[in-house]
C-alpha cells in the first residue's frame, strides 16, 4: 500500500535494530517510496514475518496480495534453487528458453479466454502489474486502431504513466502529469453512500450511464477498451455486481471494444477460484495478472483471445526481464502448490471466517458501515459516528498501529484510506487466522468506542 512522502513515519529514535534500519533507509532511499509504518523484516514463513529485533507478526497484508502460497514455501524456494544454477537470464527476444513457454502454456490452460469460436488463448510475460496494464491497453489499441480507454472511479491499475493515468486515486499521482490522453473515467457500480438498492437495479442504472457516455463523452467508435477490476483492490474491495460485467460484455461485443479484466490483485485463488471473474460467468478478451502469480518473484503476464493477442505489430510488447527464467520457475512451483494445496477451497474457508467475524462486529461497533469482498479478499469499512459519508481515515490508522504493536500486519484500502483489508497467506492456519481477527476486531471495537 504506497503512500505519500508528507505521510512517511518520522525518524525512528528507540535505538532497536529496526530503529536503525529504518534510519539507515530514510537517509538514502527517495521518500517517494512510500513507507506506511518502521516495521521490519527479516525473515518469513508461511504466515508469519519476523523483523530483525526477532519480533513475530501474523502476515495479514501477504506483501499486498503476494504470498498466496505463503512465505518461504519448500517447493518454490526450491524451483528457484535448481533455475538459477542452470539460467539466470536470456532474455525472450533473443532466445526462446523452456521455463517461458511452458508458463505460458499453463497459463492459457488454466485461463482460456476464448468461447468455443474456434479461437484460442495466447499470454505474454513481463515483470510486474503496471506493465501488465500498459501492455494490455497497448494490444487492445493495436487490435481496435481506436484509442480511448474507460476507466473507472477507486481503480489502482499502477503507477507508470498509462497505468497512472488509469488509477483513480489522486494522492498516488499528485504531480505526476500531464497524464496520458484519451482516458474516460466512470464511477465503480456500486450504491451511494446510504443506498439501499438491489443488484439489478444498480447494474440497469450504471450500464445506462455507459451508454450515456458514449453519446456525450466519447463515441464508442473511438474507445479501444474498458478496464474493469473485477474485485477493486485499493478502492476498498468493492465487488463488481454478476450483471454490470455480463451488460458491459454485451457492450463491448457490439460496439468491437476490448474488455479487459485487471485481475492484478484478485487473481491466482485470491477469491476463491483461480480467477476473480470465474465468480460472474464472464470472459474478458484480455486479462492481466501479478502479484501472486510468481510466490514472492517479479513476474506479471497478460492473458487472452488469441483474435486479439495476435493483431499487435512484432517487437512492440515485452522487456528486457520480461518472463525472467527463474521467476517462471517460481511461478511454475507456484501454480503447482496452489493446486496441491486446494488453495481455492482455502480461500472460501479464510474468506468465510473473516465475513463472519466482522459481520458480528459491525452489529457492536456503530462505526462499521460496511463488510464487502470476494472470498479471502475482504474488506471492512469504517465511518465516522456510522455515517457513511463521513469516512474515518485516522481511525483505521490508529487500529493498524495498535495491530502492528500486537503482532499483526494489516494494511488499509479505499480512496479516502477508511478500509482495513485483510490479505493472508492462504495457507494461514485456522490459529494464526483467529489470533490475528482476535487482535483486529478487538482493536476497531476499542479504538471506536473509545
Amino acid at each position: 500500500m504506497p503512500a505519500t512522502a508528507s505521510t512517511n513515519p518520522a525518524p525512528p529514535t528507540s535505538g532497536t535494530r529496526s530503529d536503525e534500519l529504518v534510519a539507515r533507509r530514510q537517509k538514502v532511499v527517495c521518500s517517494g517510496v512510500g513507507m506506511l509504518s518502521p516495521m521490519t523484516a527479516a525473515s518469513a514463513e508461511g504466515a508469519i514475518i519476523t523483523d530483525v529485533d526477532g519480533k513475530q507478526f501474523i502476515d495479514f497484508a501477504s506483501g499486498i496480495g503476494v504470498m498466496g502460497v505463503g512465505h518461504s514455501d519448500p517447493v518454490v524456494v526450491e524451483a528457484i534453487r535448481q533455475q538459477v544454477g542452470e539460467l539466470q537470464h536470456a532474455c525472450a527476444h533473443v532466445a526462446t528458453y523452456e521455463p517461458y513457454v511452458a508458463l505460458c502454456e499453463k497459463l492459457v490452460e488454466l485461463f482460456p479466454h476464448h468461447e468455443d469460436t474456434g479461437d484460442g488463448t495466447k499470454a505474454m510475460l513481463i515483470n510486474t502489474g503496471a506493465e501488465a496494464v500498459e501492455n494490455a491497453i497497448k494490444i487492445a489499441r493495436q487490435a481496435t486502431g481506436r484509442a480511448g480507454v474507460i476507466c473507472y472511479t477507486g481503480a489502482f491499475h499502477g503507477r507508470t504513466l498509462l497505468a497512472g493515468s488509469l488509477t483513480s486515486k489522486v494522492r498516488l499521482k499528485e504531480g505526476c502529469g500531464p497524464y496520458a490522453p484519451e482516458i474516460y473515467r466512470l464511477p465503480f457500480p456500486k450504491a451511494l453512500p446510504g443506498e439501499t438498492i438491489d443488484e439489478a437495479s444498480l447494474a440497469e442504472r450504471e450500464l445506462a450511464r455507459l451508454e450515456r457516455a458514449f453519446d456525450d463523452t466519447v463515441s464508442a467508435s473511438q474507445v479501444a477498451a474498458i478496464i474493469i477490476e473485477v474485485v477493486q483492490g485499493e478502492g476498498g474491495f468493492n465487488v463488481a455486481p454478476k450483471a454490470y460485467l455480463r451488460g458491459l460484455r454485451t457492450i463491448c461485443d457490439k460496439h468491437g471494444i476490448v474488455l479487459i479484466f485487471d485481475e492484478v490483485q484478485s487473481g491466482f485463488c485470491r477469491t476463491g477460484t483461480w480467477a476473480g471473474y470465474e465468480y460472474s460467468g464472464v470472459k474478458p478478451d484480455l486479462s492481466p495478472w501479478a502479484k501472486a502469480m510468481g510466490g514472492g518473484l517479479p513476474i506479471a503476464c497478460v492473458i487472452g483471445k488469441a483474435s486479439v493477442m495476435d493483431r499487435v505489430n512484432p517487437g512492440t510488447l515485452g522487456g528486457t526481464y520480461g518472463g525472467n527464467p527463474v521467476s517462471c520457475a517460481a511461478a511454475l512451483a507456484t501454480l503447482q502448490r496452489m493446486a496441491e494445496l486446494d488453495l481455492n477451497a482455502g480461500a472460501k474457508r479464510i474468506g468465510d471466517t473473516i465475513r463472519t467475524r466482522f459481520t458480528d462486529l459491525q452489529k457492536k461497533v456503530n462505526a462499521v458501515t460496511d463488510v464487502r469482498g470476494l472470498g479471502a479478499m475482504m474488506a471492512i469499512e469504517l465511518c465516522e459516528g456510522g455515517d457513511p459519508t463521513r469516512p474515518a481515515p485516522a481511525l483505521v490508522k490508529s487500529v493498524i498501529d495498535d495491530c502492528r504493536s500486537k503482532g499483526l500486519l494489516v494494511i488499509s484500502a479505499g480512496v479516502a484510506g477508511n478500509c482495513v483489508r485483510v490479505l493472508t497467506p492462504l495457507v494461514i492456519t485456522d490459529e494464526q487466522l483467529g489470533h490475528g481477527l482476535d487482535i483486529l476486531c478487538a482493536s476497531i471495537e476499542q479504538h471506536a468506542n473509545g
